[in-house]
């Protein structure tokens, strides 16, 4: 078992190397590709959620055996670090695991990890996913006001801090996030829906996120899929 790899494809944009954690997520998002990934059922994927067998040692030994240091790794990607109604203990386990050996982590949750910040320092990023969805399409991910007061607190650590707006399920009320909490991001990432029908018109939103960012002056970086409905390209 080696639980840090390389992500490919999409998940290439966002790290060099991650770390998933969970055998599921209950989150419920409606939008989640993770089940297909791991050919489960969504039912499977939402309801049967604990630690992969064995993952803290294993990880201890991957890092010894490779002399895996100096990396940032992405927790998680098929799997939330912190999921609601969940004991998290693990996550801290591994936090601690990849610190001690000189790596850092880039958090990327719906959740709140906000119990774990005292590990954390200014070489790692904590982060969160906003959609702009309505909660009956995330119905057990924490609630917007809880991810936004947790970048909040972070910020004030000196953590770094940063947001993936992709999916964009309300371009809208994402274009509004960056506008009102843009002070509280040291970077974002914006992308799209992928694998799901929309009627959002991508090329028009992809600009007028760009022109915001610049505006603001943020660190930002357009997904490639979205890059490409801007561009023209197919």
């Amino acid at each position: 078992m080696r639980p840090i790899y390389t992500p490919s494809g999409k998940a290439k944009e966002y790290a060099d190397l991650a770390l998933n954690i969970y055998t599921g997520c209950p989150h419920r998002c409606f939008y989640c590709f993770a089940p297909g990934v791991l050919h489960r059922t969504r039912e499977e994927f939402h309801s049967h959620v604990e630690p992969r067998r064995n993952i803290v040692e294993e990880t201890r030994k991957q890092i010894e055996r490779e002399g895996i240091t100096g990396q940032t790794i992405n927790l998680c990607f098929t799997c939330d670090p912190y999921p609601v109604g969940y004991d998290t203990s693990v996550t801290r386990e591994i936090i601690k695991v990849l610190k001690e050996s000189g790596n850092h982590v880039q958090i990327l949750t719906k959740g709140d990890g906000s119990r774990d910040f005292d590990l954390l320092d200014g070489g790692d990023w904590y982060g969160i996913t906003y959609t702009g969805a309505h909660y009956k399409q995330e119905p057990n991910a924490a609630s917007t006001t809880t991810k936004i007061s947790k970048i909040y607190e972070a910020k004030q650590l000196g953590i770094k801090t940063w947001v993936s707006f992709e999916p964009v399920i309300n371009s809208d009320r994402v274009l509004d996030a960056i506008s009102v909490y843009y002070d509280l991001f040291d970077k974002v990432k914006i992308g799209k829906l992928n694998y799901w029908p929309s009627d959002i018109d991508w090329a028009e939103f992809g600009r007028a996120a760009e022109a915001l960012c610049q505006k603001l002056g943020l660190d930002y970086t357009i997904k490639q899929g979205l890059r490409e409905e801007m561009e023209g390209k197919k």
